[in-house]
């Protein structure tokens, strides 16, 4: 059950990072509060921190429909890449309105993930470790606020702390999620099966099985 494991922890990067994400945020605001003047804009710091949840559940309401036409794969992909994206554009908003805008792609990639990683793990995963697999998501959120707010903390000791590095530092993990993702990641066997591309569902099987005989396992064999 090696490969499954392994899979399921790189599917569950995506979670960890939500967690980096809540709580870097948390801290950061502090200090981008004080850059661009939001003392008195309380409504303004509000949606700095409530912009990734807005996203988060403007994708969720669509995102299971849209995996079932291109895959959960490839939607795992694209929440990594949203993850760099808003990383790198939090970093650089040269205004509140930017960093608005790079919150909400965030919030896109952590809809993603949530909605997405604990079906493409149940997918994946055996019948006998699969409520032990769909812990990882859960487990990984938890590890990445606790690493965000170890990272947050020591950047917040330096003379100047830069919100921007902190929100930004984002991109380092999302890169791994993103390779991981894209090249180590198989597409869910039950959504191969679902499009009729059965050879491709018994190689993956066979690769997460760890043997050659997957015919008896019943979302297979319909």
């Amino acid at each position: 059950m090696r490969s499954v494991v392994l899979v399921a922890l790189a599917a569950a990067i995506g979670n960890m990072l939500q967690g980096w994400d809540n709580a870097t945020i948390a801290g950061a605001v502090i200090y981008i509060k004080k850059e661009f003047h939001l003392e008195k804009e309380p409504k303004i710091e509000g949606l700095i921190v409530a912009m990734s949840l807005i996203g988060a559940t403007m994708i969720t309401t669509f995102s299971g429909p849209v995996s079932d036409r291109v895959g959960r794969r490839s939607m795992l992909i694209l929440s990594s890449l949203l993850y760099f994206l808003s990383s790198i554009v939090m970093f650089w908003s040269p205004n509140v309105y930017v960093l608005l805008f790079a919150r909400l792609l965030d919030g896109f990639g952590i809809g993603l993930a949530v909605t997405l990683v604990p079906i493409y793990i149940s997918e994946t995963a055996p019948s006998e470790i699969r409520g032990l697999l769909n812990t990882f998501p859960q487990f990984c959120g938890s590890g990445g606020m606790f690493l965000s707010y170890c990272l947050v903390f020591g950047m917040s000791l330096q003379e100047s702390p830069s919100w921007r590095l902190m929100l930004g530092v984002l991109s380092i993990p999302s890169i791994l999620y993103f390779v991981l993702a894209a090249f180590f990641l198989p597409e869910s066997p039950r959504w191969l099966v679902s499009k009729g591309r059965m050879e491709e569902a018994r190689q993956v099987l066979q690769r997460l099985r760890d043997r050659e005989d997957v015919s008896g396992l019943s979302f297979y064999q319909h």
